[in-house]
């Protein structure tokens, strides 16, 4: 079976996940105008083309401009109706294109004001997904058991940095805190966060299915937020880590060592012995073999963004260089991700249509790919809700394979 017998309609009927996809990179270019001119925000554009031009490009120089977008969609983002507005159109901009489950991660510190806290942003993203979920599962043929309903999960990201100026939280927070040392009030901040996380889903019934740390890895190391991650862990909220998309494989080992992590966002440098900067790592091939296997044997997923790793790593020139053909072939489990809809102008099916025509995914590989995304999902009901939710996308799946190769 190779990926040229795979059509764009056959990608588009199949049940799909998105696993690790950021609610603020992942806006309606139309919505982020509408909100901008409601709140004041100043664009470098009011049109769609204009904003693609300038701001959300197809290629980037450098991860500091794929970046810059944020600081536009975060700004508009600026109340709960917003908030709950990008959330349902995430929703349904999945559902259209055949995703049936879904995990939104953000983080909820910076969207904190007056009168909305952590736990009232999470609440508002939870509103805008659970309608949309709503509204798709009232379908005759998932209502009526003949295709699987539409899920979801929220994730919480802690940062591993950030400065004055990022949000009214952070500021309040070196405010209250002005002779303490900036790591200190990084690892405050997530131990918050993770507190207002479990306090949303075990007080108000949020469908907060896990905890992240994003940032840049260099400087920042994971271990300064095992705290939070500790009480994550302790209250049964999966990890996930944003970990070797722009750091070495010490950066991955602190992030199942330390953190406990479940998942793995990234993980690009995983088998990159080159990538290793510790000094103490002296057999390098080893250390990554060690590694390799232990994530292979607990089944970490690693959570593999194309598009946007090829916009934001300057040495990737072209997708035929990426990493993941080699940790497929090291049979690590790995799903394919959006990680930002807007900033890197993609979909779930543009992702897995890229690795089919440049890195060579056949069906096999693509049915291994999706279906585990199922599987290692941070699922928000019980073990064997999951079980059954799992056999349902399997059944679904072959369905529409049976459809369309007989």
């Amino acid at each position: 079976m190779t990926g040229k017998q795979i059509t764009t309609a056959f990608l588009a009927e199949l049940p799909k996940t998105d696993l690790h996809v950021h609610l603020d990179g992942s806006l309606r270019l139309g919505t982020l105008i509408e909100l901008a001119r409601l709140h004041k925000v100043e664009l470098p554009s009011y049109t769609e083309g204009g904003l693609r031009e300038t701001v959300f490009k197809d290629r980037y120089s450098s991860l500091g401009e794929y970046l810059k977008g944020f600081k536009y969609t975060v700004a508009a983002m600026h109340d709960a109706e917003a908030l709950e507005r990008v959330a349902a159109e995430l929703a349904e901009d999945n559902q259209a294109e055949g995703v049936r489950y879904l995990e939104v991660r953000f983080a909820p510190q910076l969207q904190v004001r007056p009168g909305l806290d952590a736990v009232q942003v999470i609440a508002a993203v939870d509103r805008g997904l659970r309608r949309a979920r709503d509204v798709f599962n009232r379908r005759p043929e998932i209502a009526g058991g003949r295709e699987p309903p539409f899920e979801y999960g929220i994730i919480c990201c802690a940062m591993r940095m950030f400065t004055r100026g990022y949000s009214q939280y952070y500021d309040t927070l070196f405010d209250a805190h002005p002779y303490t040392r900036p790591k200190n009030l990084f690892a405050m901040a997530s131990i918050d966060l993770a507190r207002a996380a479990v306090l949303a889903r075990d007080a108000h019934g949020h469908q907060v299915v896990g905890f992240d740390l994003a940032g840049e890895e260099a400087g920042y190391p994971a271990s300064a937020h095992k705290q939070a991650y500790d009480y994550a862990h302790r209250h049964f909220l999966k990890r996930t880590v944003h970990a070797g998309e722009s750091y070495g494989p010490e950066s991955i080992f602190q992030a199942i060592t330390d953190l406990h992590a479940d998942r793995i966002g990234h993980g690009t440098y995983l088998l990159e012995p080159d990538q290793i900067r510790d000094p103490e790592i002296v057999d390098r091939g080893h250390y990554i073999e060690r590694l390799g296997n232990y994530i292979a044997d607990r089944r970490i997923t690693l959570e593999v963004c194309l598009t946007s790793n090829l916009q934001t790593n300057p040495q990737l020139k072209r997708l035929e260089d990426h990493t993941f053909s080699k940790l497929r072939a090291h049979r690590l489990s790995t799903t394919l991700c959006t990680d930002n809809r807007l900033m890197s102008n993609t979909t779930v099916t543009n992702e897995l249509s890229l690795a089919i025509k440049h890195l060579g995914l056949d069906r096999n590989d693509l049915k291994s790919i999706i279906i585990y995304g199922f599987k290692r999902s941070f699922y928000p009901g019980s073990y064997l809700s999951k079980r059954q939710y799992v056999r349902q996308i399997i059944d679904h799946y072959e369905a529409v394979e049976r459809r369309h190769f007989g």
